[in-house]
């Protein structure tokens, strides 16, 4: 089974007319038995890079999740697009359990989810080993790793798969794997040469926005008042902040909803099916909440405390549009939060608790960092950021500003730093700084200094903020137990630009901190920034012109169908379809359910089980508001081409030597279809713009004549077209020389 099998099988049961970045690839994998280590970011589209070659393979796949809820919407998600799919798991009486062995044995089951426990359960090991297994993909999979932010213990269990079944490929995916946790997941399953591929962790369509929690429920309100109607999550570091903000929520009018560890089993289950078929809004959670939820139309996340690291809070801001529609993440954060965290961390000793302290302080920076947020993020999970502004944080749409002489505020801190004996943390310095009459300063003394109220123009969260951007900055550091903040050399240094600050420098011994350094060498003062005047702030970038052509009052209408279907069907909603679905719905209003399979994210099973009562619906909204029906839509702007792989990156080489795709494919030990996407990256990557290295001429002119006509933005018109006489491989590769040539304003070939 090729790739044009796959696009096929994409079109038919889910209504996607093309892959994501990277998942032709890791789908390319599974087709030739190959280990695979697949990192993508949530909304990344992990799990259809193995439940679309499940479909195309003899025998049945196994798929190891860690959690009921996980399984369920997955299994919900497949029996909706009309794949047998089916889970194992403790809430199934022992008949179903028979069933379903039944189903196994007969062919009839595309795809097994099992939990790590039951999977290597004897009694499953000795009936799959029976079976026709086609493959194992591990989700969640930095599970396994000790190093990553979620281990759990029963992971490490899944090595034997690689001794009970050494004929079947393992693949692994997560949204969350640093590089040494992925080097972990290799060793702990022991997979063979895996094919790595790691996606782009750049979120375009999230607007991240980080604040100092101040009035932290009206900066919740605030937020979602702009989501009044839609779905959103709130997450607290603990269960009493769960139920007391919920309960203030609830008692001002908004639809909300608790869920923590501390609830029996029937509160959390109806309150999360309450969240999923949108009969609640907003869920007010702890982190308990999240993993096994696949719901793709979450339009904001609020943090209203700190996470425990930045992969939590990548994966948990994460789950905020998933399916590509525009969404806000908040992060609200306070001093005391570090506190509240060493407090759960409770009697963790040695390795792990340094682990978790160091997790910690890397969020604590990200807060308080004057730095792209998307930046911030891609950069921990080491990738480079080349993108410049991202225009979707609240650093790049100046929502906050840089703040005028923040060299002689920055002098005037750190002195202050210094003449309290660098005996104090951050708290306590602002307060100095701002001119408290607290006891302890004044029974300290520390009125009577020259900076006691130096800075009390300012408020006092401002001079707070600025502290922990100068630690960020490498003038001060934070030291012992109780962090401590202390003046580096680098500080020193920024002192030492005035006479007054050369006076009150320490000979005390100093950390080797990095000096801040402008791009030619030289040694810079700092940044400090505080939150914007409204009216100096940027509108979001161009992703909110995914309502473009939407009818609002229609796309209500059909999210209130949507929400009654999922009633009476008790699943999820965005099971029925996505908000992205909905709004190409009320883009295109298909007056058929023939014309209603156009829409994205409609394949054939939906088109059978919903066309008809949403193309009513739809019928029914625009005659009598007079709507023009049957939209053909402008064509969507390119996609950004993707990071090549390192699979594909090997191959360029032999493209520059002039081999042939069946040549380089010889070479690499790759199947020709493999290789064709490794050429396709080369092409986008290089900008070649002259494909006639791979095809005929008379391919070529074909190709063109009919892109000309009926465009490229789909290839299965082209394809159709051409009657099949050409592949779709090379079809691919013509359409990239083509926009290559578009990009370029001409013709001109690449040597």
């Amino acid at each position: 089974m090729d790739v044009d099998a796959l696009q096929q099988i994409l079109k038919r049961y889910w209504g996607f007319d093309d892959f994501l970045p990277l998942q032709r690839e890791a789908m390319q994998c599974v087709l030739e038995d190959r280990d695979s280590l697949v990192v993508m970011p949530t909304g990344g589209g992990k799990s259809l890079c193995y439940q679309a070659p499940a479909l195309c393979r003899d025998g049945f796949a196994v798929v190891v999740s860690p959690l009921i809820a996980l399984m369920k919407d997955q299994v919900d998600g497949l029996q909706a697009c009309g794949i047998p799919a089916v889970a194992v798991n403790s809430t199934l009486a022992a008949d179903e359990k028979r069933d379903i062995a039944r189903q196994i044995e007969s062919g009839r089951v595309r795809l097994l989810y099992l939990s790590p426990e039951r999977l290597v359960a004897p009694r499953t090991l000795e009936f799959l080993q029976n079976q026709h297994v086609s493959f194992f993909a591990i989700d969640e999979a930095h599970c396994i790793s000790a190093w990553g932010h979620d281990f759990r213990p029963e992971y490490r269990d899944l090595r034997l798969l690689r001794d009970r079944f050494p004929d079947a490929a393992i693949h692994t995916y997560t949204a969350t794997a640093t590089e040494q946790v992925r080097g972990d997941i290799v060793a702990q399953l022991g997979l063979r040469e895996p094919e790595v591929l790691v996606g782009d962790f750049r979120r375009p369509n999230l607007h991240y926005h980080v604040a100092r929690r101040e009035r932290g429920l009206n900066q919740i309100c605030s937020v979602i008042d702009r989501f009044r109607g839609q779905s959103g999550i709130v997450y607290c570091i603990t269960r009493a902040d769960v139920d007391r903000t919920c309960a203030v929520l609830r008692e001002i009018g908004y639809s909300a909803l608790a869920y923590h560890a501390g609830m029996n089993d029937d509160q959390r289950k109806r309150n999360q099916e309450a969240f999923l078929t949108e009969q609640a809004d907003t869920i007010v959670a702890t982190i308990a909440f999240g993993m096994g939820i696949d719901k793709s139309n979450v339009r904001y996340v609020v943090h209203a405390g700190m996470p425990k690291s930045l992969e939590n809070y990548q994966q948990e801001s994460g789950r905020a549009g998933r399916d590509g529609v525009e969404a806000e993440c908040w992060l609200l954060y306070s001093a005391g939060d570090l506190m509240k965290w060493k407090r759960v961390l409770g009697n963790t000793n040695g390795e792990a608790r340094g682990v978790a302290e160091a997790a910690l302080e890397k969020i604590n920076a990200y807060a308080t960092s004057v730095t792209c947020r998307h930046a911030s993020l891609i950069e921990h999970f080491g990738q480079a950021w080349n993108h410049g502004p991202c225009n979707a944080c609240d650093v790049c749409l100046g929502k906050l500003e840089v703040v005028d002489d923040a060299l002689v505020i920055g002098q005037k801190i750190l002195s202050c730093v210094l003449r309290v004996r660098e005996g104090y943390g951050a708290d306590y310095v602002s307060l100095v700084l701002t001119g408290s009459r607290e006891q302890r300063i004044v029974s300290a003394g520390h009125d009577q200094l020259s900076t006691w109220g130096i800075l009390s123009e300012f408020r006092r969260q401002d001079v707070r903020q600025w502290i922990e951007q100068l630690v960020n900055q490498g003038f001060l550091c934070k030291d012992g137990e109780y962090h401590l903040v202390r003046v580096t050399q680098a500080g020193r240094r920024l002192l030492a630009q005035n006479r007054r600050g050369l006076a009150h420098i320490a000979e005390s011994s100093e950390q080797n901190v990095p000096v801040p350094l402008s791009a030619d060498g030289s040694e810079i003062g700092p940044m400090l920034l505080r939150p914007a005047k409204q009216h100096r702030a940027q509108s979001p970038a161009a992703i909110l012109d995914s309502w473009e052509g939407v009818d609002q009052g229609l796309f209500d209408a059909l999210r209130q169908l949507r929400r009654e279907e999922a009633i009476r069907r008790a699943v999820p909603a965005y099971i029925v379809f996505g908000d992205a679905t909905l709004r190409d719905m009320a883009r295109r209003r298909s007056s058929t359910v023939e014309r209603f399979l156009e829409v994205h994210g409609v394949g054939q099973q939906k088109a059978a089980d919903f066309g008809p009562q949403f193309v009513d619906c739809i019928v029914a909204y625009c005659q009598p508001h007079e709507l023009s029906m049957d939209v053909q839509p402008e064509a969507a702007t390119p996609r950004t081409p993707s990071v090549p792989s390192a699979s594909a990156v090997q191959a360029f080489p032999l493209f520059d030597q002039g081999l042939s795709v069946e040549e380089a494919a010889a070479q690499l030990g790759r199947a020709i279809s493999t290789t064709y996407g490794y050429l396709e990256s080369y092409i986008r990557h290089r900008r070649v713009t002259d494909a006639s290295r791979w095809l005929s001429r008379k391919e070529l002119e074909q190709i063109e004549a009919v892109v000309q006509h009926a465009g490229a933005e789909r290839l299965k018109p082209i394809y159709e077209a051409l009657h099949g006489r050409i592949g779709y491989e090379r079809i691919r590769i013509a359409v990239a020389c083509l926009a290559n040539q578009s990009a370029a304003g001409s013709n001109v070939s690449q040597p």
